[in-house]
């Protein structure tokens, strides 16, 4: 299916929401401090993953760029309508999974850029956007490992993941505990397998395939044939903001009501065909009327 077909698809799915009130708010007690530091200087801070491919990571250029990276920017041009600030300049703040929610909590960063899931335990500590992408764990190995059972495996995983906790319930609910080999990020996860230091690689399906394509020789790779969990990412930021939070969703839900995000996702995933009836329902459905 063309990316125009697909924006129709996804157009004609959202159109029927489109033409609700939009709900009214209690100004005096929203918070506004996000906006207006960023109106004041003139400035928003945005945070990516050096190495999240093709979520966000750097570029040919040194700079950030993926999936993740656009829509901050799209976030960024709805500010620069919504405040009133033609000349809003952005800052890019590399973070890591380990620093990321303290850099949004501290003040170092505005919004997280990143390939994030979104979780109850963490919203204990930071809020989050509209979802953004809907993926699940999988298993990235060279072609002539044999990754069928867990319990036998070196399994590289980032500490402190989803992905980490869902393999270590995994083992725990079937009675064994698995031989996860602890790397700082997902770069390091490929390298792993690749050196002969893990059989495979954990982490999410999108991101396993990106660390394949970028190998110097793609062919040597192969993807788990099964999902281990569900992962819905989102945009992180820091808790009770909600002028800045709904600032945020408004630009990305018009995003998707407009059917311009399936030109994003072509993009950064169009090598790997259409999108999912699944990633067009979740489009669809985050694509809030005004």
């Amino acid at each position: 299916m063309k990316s125009r077909a697909m924006r129709g698809i996804l157009v004609a799915l959202v159109l029927p929401l489109i033409g609700g009130c939009a709900s009214s708010m209690d100004g005096a007690a929203a918070s506004k401090t996000t906006l207006d530091r960023i109106k004041s200087s003139k400035t928003v801070v945005f945070g990516y993953r050096e190495a999240s491919v093709p979520f966000s990571y750097v570029g040919s250029s040194g700079g950030p760029t993926g999936y993740s990276v656009d829509l901050c920017n799209r976030v960024s041009q709805s500010l620069q309508k919504e405040l009133q600030v033609p000349d809003l300049g952005i800052k890019w703040v590399p973070v890591t999974v380990d620093n990321r929610m303290t850099a949004l909590q501290n003040g170092t960063i505005d919004l997280e850029c990143g390939s994030t899931t979104n979780t109850l335990g963490r919203q204990a500590q930071v809020d989050f956007s509209l979802t953004t992408f809907i993926t699940g764990g999988s298993l990235l190995a060279l072609k002539d490992a044999q990754i069928g059972d867990l319990r036998n495996l070196r399994i590289a995983v980032i500490p402190g993941t989803t992905t980490e906790r869902t393999l270590k319930d995994a083992g725990t609910a079937a009675g064994f505990e698995l031989k996860l080999v602890p790397v700082k990020d997902h770069a390091e996860g490929r390298a792993a397998i690749e050196d002969g230091k893990a059989d495979t690689y954990a982490s999410d399906r999108d991101i396993l395939v990106g660390l394949a394509i970028t190998a110097k020789d793609p062919s040597r790779f192969v993807l788990g044939d099964r999902y281990f969990s569900y992962e819905p990412y989102a945009l992180m930021m820091r808790r009770n903001d909600p002028d800045f939070r709904l600032a945020v969703n408004r630009a990305l839900a018009r995003l998707y009501r407009s059917g311009e995000i399936i030109d994003v996702y072509t993009k950064w995933f169009g090598m790997l065909g259409p999108p999912s009836a699944l990633q067009i329902a979740t489009y669809a459905v985050q694509g809030l009327p005004e």
